[in-house]
């Protein structure tokens, strides 16, 4: 799998909003088995530590990816999210425990046959989109297990079907992937991704795997790496990071975070 692979070698999507909602709100990632990391980035849970006085509106931000996810307490209701343009943001109850799985670019429909651009910008409930998904965690995960055995048991599900699914591993598309991610996101879509086909076959696959189109994706990729350089708001301002990471001018920057993070990067950075 040398094109599939290389997606986790240079990809790190990252969700960091909740690590400023408080001491009573935990996020915690779970790497999954070694043999399926290719396909699975993590499974993650979401819970609160007690009860909260109000309201808890959780912002995910554009990270590429499509996840699938769960209420532990009621695991019948289980839903898929695709890829987003944008930042989304889920009003929760005061009282939680949701459980998820985040599939690396282009692996949701490889596995399950679905077109990712039919999920892009929305969550659907799991039943109407993978039964065999959606019953296999309202039978086999129950609220009182512990994170340890919900990773193994969504492991065994993960190892039996990524050992029995062909993927498609089109070079023309995870060439042009592999370019995205080795330049950070910072390409020139119609020179830098000549894998073969023309743009608009490019553009295709791009829909139908990611979700999205190759300058959609390669934004996000280029949002990302900014989160993992973890910039302070003073070398935002000093160094000028905007041009470096191919914006025009800091109003186009902030406007672009903005979009993708739901805060500018001021306050995504403040310390």
């Amino acid at each position: 799998m040398k094109f599939i692979g290389n997606i986790r070698s240079f990809y790190t999507p990252i969700q960091p909003t909740v690590k400023k909602a408080g001491e009573n709100v935990s996020y915690t990632e779970y790497l999954p088995h070694t043999d399926i990391q290719n396909y699975i980035y993590c499974y993650w849970q979401l819970q609160t530590k007690e009860p909260l006085t109000a309201q808890f509106n959780y912002r995910v931000v554009a990270d590429g990816c499509i996840d699938v996810f769960f209420e532990l307490n009621n695991t019948a209701e289980n839903f898929v999210m695709g890829f987003c343009r944008k930042f989304t943001e889920f009003p929760l109850a005061n009282n939680f425990n949701y459980f998820g799985i985040r599939f690396l670019p282009t692996i949701f429909p490889q596995l399950f046959h679905v077109n990712a651009i039919l999920l892009s910008n929305r969550f659907e409930h799991l039943q109407s989109v993978v039964p065999d998904l959606s019953e296999f965690i309202s039978s086999h995960i129950q609220s009182e297990m512990s994170a340890v055995n919900i990773v193994n048991e969504l492991d065994n599900y993960f190892l039996h079907l990524t050992n029995n699914t062909p993927f498609n591993n089109d070079s023309r598309l995870y060439e042009a992937i592999d370019v995205i991610l080795k330049k950070y996101g910072v390409v020139d879509i119609e020179n830098d991704l000549n894998t073969g086909i023309s743009q608009r076959q490019l553009r295709r696959l791009f829909e139908y795997y990611i979700g999205d189109t190759p300058k959609t994706f390669s934004k996000v990729v280029r949002f990302q790496n900014i989160l993992r350089a973890k910039p302070s708001t003073q070398s935002l301002r000093q160094n000028k990071l905007f041009f470096d990471v191919g914006y025009y001018d800091q109003a186009h920057f902030i406007k672009e975070f903005k979009n993708f993070y739901g805060v500018t990067p001021a306050k995504a950075f403040s310390r």
